[in-house]
């Protein structure tokens, strides 16, 4: 059944009525709310401080770093757009590698000593455009993404990979032409990563970042290690095993960078890799019909469906941790990106949506809401919302108000619209020419070695060569922005 376009649905009785028909239940409030006592305005207490209000800007791959890792003109400008956006958690500004062959493309950031001096004028530019819009910064929570990008790294050549993984794994191997040559991480090199995202954190701490988030979530090397079941050594095989990284890397940052606050983001359910089928739509990977068992949060059954129990056993941990801070996600956006970036067209490399986009936003608000509900404590940030387009106020808000989440976290929405948070709480009616309506050009330009961008609704990025070049490979390519 051919989706319904959000923004066809002008009216409450609209949106209800397309939720029955597709057989969820998204909760929405009919009307937004303003001001510091709403529900989006009203602040989040913890006992690091106060957060302003509960919006949140989630981390992006950056491809417009300098070769050296170092912020260029153009990240600078991203990160001035989030200073601008009136959030008030800034939830690791963008992935920044904790080594340059942990990069995911030869443009993204990398922490080193070099560097350390850019990562810095990068917060401190943000706090300097926040504090000029806003009045104040103490309510403004910053944080960095320490990352290693694993089996997707491609960190010398933008077209070629070069993976580091902890496992062959039966239906991404071949996905992505893996040979049986593929390097496979030993247990020391992993602990001098584990060596190396702490000496990050570190130097995070030392810029002024209050938290890092080590990132778990899409595919990379963190979410990886969740489903490395069959590994053999240290941090394969049982559970314990598998979050073994992650606790080894908290125990440095305590010994190394007391004070640091520490977050995750973490896929809290994957699916089965996804392919494009005869007609374009996607179709899950061949599978003899075994169980599946590379799908943390999946089913194991099918690899088609949820099974929380592993990720709520992963937030008791982080509790046991001291970890206040989660931002939840799903997927890849390599291997089944319609359950992790829901979209109306995808990207160059992609498929057509094998299920109305509106069911995939749901199962992360409602996957995300059970969590939520058996970890009361934790400080909780949803994803998924951009793809509700002019609704997102309205669910976000009903999200909050419930309890459902503590943050409303935006991803592709700031590229084309940065400043929705300041326009919600402020009462202003929202500017619908700016609302990301899921082109997918800011994930097909950078496949393609273009920087990232809002080409289609970003005046800025319109008058950039890449908008051309980007124009004419979708006319080239039938895959890149079809229905």
């Amino acid at each position: 059944m051919e989706p319904r376009r959000i923004a066809s649905l002008k009216t409450a009785e609209n949106f209800r009525d397309t939720q029955e028909r597709l057989g969820i239940d998204l909760p929405f409030d009919e009307t937004v709310e303003a001001g510091a006592e709403s529900p989006l305005g009203r602040p989040y207490h913890w006992r690091g401080g106060t957060v302003g209000n509960r919006f949140a800007i989630l981390p992006m791959e950056g491809w417009d770093g300098e070769s050296d890792g170092k912020p260029s003109d153009l990240t600078i400008r991203r990160w001035e757009n989030f200073g601008l956006s009136g959030a008030k958690l800034i939830w690791g500004g963008e992935a920044v590698a904790v080594r340059p062959d942990g990069r995911a493309n030869p443009n993204q950031l990398v922490i080193n000593d070099a560097n350390l001096a850019g990562l810095e004028r990068l917060r401190l530019r943000l706090d300097t455009v926040h504090r000029a819009q806003f009045g104040r910064t103490d309510d403004l929570y910053v944080g960095l993404q320490l990352t290693h990008s694993g089996r997707f790294a491609r960190p010398y050549d933008k077209r070629k990979m070069e993976p580091q993984v902890l496992y062959r794994h039966p239906c991404l191997d071949p996905k992505f032409g893996l040979g049986s040559d593929v390097h496979l991480l030993t247990d020391d090199e992993i602990a001098r990563l584990v060596t190396d995202f702490v000496r990050a954190s570190r130097q995070a701490h030392d810029a002024g970042f209050a938290f890092v988030d080590i990132k778990h979530c899409h595919g990379y090397l963190g979410h990886e290690f969740l489903s490395a079941v069959d590994r053999p050594g240290r941090y394969g095989g049982s559970f314990v095993n598998r979050t073994r990284f992650l606790r080894e890397i908290v125990e440095g940052i305590k010994s190394e960078a007391p004070g640091l606050e520490v977050g995750v983001r973490i896929s809290i359910f994957d699916f089965l890799p996804y392919r494009a089928g005869p007609d374009g739509q996607g179709e899950p990977w061949p599978w003899p019909g075994s169980p599946y068992p590379y799908a943390f949060g999946g089913d194991p059954g099918t690899g088609l469906a949820l099974d929380l129990a592993e990720p709520s056993a992963f937030l008791n941990l982080l509790e046991e941790l001291g970890i206040h801070w989660v931002c939840t996600t799903a997927g890849s956006p390599y291997y089944n990106p319609h359950i992790q970036r829901p979209s109306a067209f995808p990207p160059s490399d992609g498929y057509l949506p094998p299920e109305d986009p509106l069911i995939g936003v749901a199962r992360q608000v409602d996957a995300t809401a059970a969590l939520k509900a058996r970890h009361p404590n934790l400080a909780i940030v949803g994803s998924g919302y951009t793809y509700l387009q002019d609704w997102l106020p309205h669910v976000g808000q009903r999200v909050v108000r419930d309890g459902s989440a503590d943050f409303v976290g935006l991803g592709r929405m700031v590229l084309s619209y940065p400043d929705l948070p300041a326009d919600v709480v402020a009462g202003r009616v929202s500017d619908r020419k700016r609302i990301c309506r899921t082109f997918s050009d800011c994930t097909t330009a950078p496949r393609n070695g273009m920087v990232s961008g809002c080409y289609p609704l970003d005046p800025f990025y319109k008058t950039r060569p890449e908008r051309e070049q980007l124009a004419q490979l979708k006319r080239d390519t039938p895959s890149a922005g079809q229905r």
